[in-house]
């Protein structure tokens, strides 16, 4: 059962998600905070500083343990999410590459290659279009559009939080082919047209997922597609204002605000909101 501590996990992680999925029935909307609990607390173990690579190792133990011995592990984050994996039929190999590509924070601190890239966004982002997939128990053939919803937020997720991952001693943005060797922001103020162009060429290269993505809305049912289009448009949102000054990912962290999300919330409820 879904706990308080989980719509505070949510609350607290994301701003965009928490008051999107305000707009999904109760029933759905649990389902999404037990999902966001248990790969919010992931994380966070191997984002905030000092990294204690032991705790997240505890944590995959946990979960691997209760999973295969069908035994509750005594953290409710885990046992939680996997009540919810056994009932939606979720694929267990999804919450591996989910931890993968968390543990691939621990062992390895930049992609290079677009390929390296969408190896590590599968296992964060990709398997979670996957799992609300089959929260909102949505047919097969949409598994591909889901999935793309989550790479294409990933990656403006990248390139809003250069700056954050910088102070990490993470590059998620792969720079092979382009004329870039850092982005640094030592690197940004010394070349800022060649920032910009670059900035803006993976702003592209997130519009055409997302476009690509859109057009798994039509296997959506209205009443879950409302949330589902509120958090992509903040997105988009949130891609505009960095495609007219790349340099602002220096200045400050680009995200909507409460009063932004909640309006095109209803305004898709209305049906008066026309996406990006």
């Amino acid at each position: 059962m879904v706990h308080e501590q989980h719509e505070r996990i949510f609350r607290t992680g994301s701003k965009t998600y928490y008051f999107s999925s305000r707009f999904f029935p109760p029933a759905v909307r649990d389902d999404v905070y037990a999902l966001y609990g248990f790969v919010r607390v992931a994380d966070n173990l191997v984002d905030e500083l000092p990294v204690d690579p032991e705790l997240f190792h505890a944590f995959r133990r946990r979960y691997a343990s209760a999973w295969e011995s069908g035994s509750a592990s005594g953290d409710r984050i885990i046992d939680t999410f996997i009540e919810l994996q056994r009932r939606k039929l979720f694929d267990p190999a999804w919450t591996e590459a989910f931890l993968d590509s968390m543990e691939h924070d621990l062992v390895k601190s930049s992609c290079d290659s677009l390929e390296e890239t969408l190896s590590y966004i599968y296992g964060s982002a990709e398997v979670i279009g996957l799992y609300m997939a089959r929260i909102m128990d949505l047919p097969e053939e949409s598994y591909g559009a889901a999935a793309m919803l989550g790479r294409a937020m990933q990656y403006i997720n990248f390139i809003r939080d250069i700056a954050e991952d910088n102070h990490l001693g993470r590059r998620y943005l792969p720079l092979v082919g382009t004329s870039m060797q850092s982005v640094a922001r030592e690197e940004a103020f010394a070349h800022p047209q060649e920032f910009r162009r670059f900035i803006r060429r993976e702003i592209e290269r997130y519009r055409t997922w997302q476009q690509q993505a859109a057009e798994g809305y039509r296997f959506i049912p209205r009443r879950y597609r409302i949330p589902i289009m509120t958090a992509a448009d903040m997105y988009c949102w949130t891609a505009r204002q960095i495609m007219r000054e790349p340099m602002i990912v220096f200045e400050r962290r680009v995200k909507p605000s409460k009063f932004r999300i909640l309006r095109k919330g209803v305004a898709h409820t209305l049906g008066v909101a026309f996406g990006c």
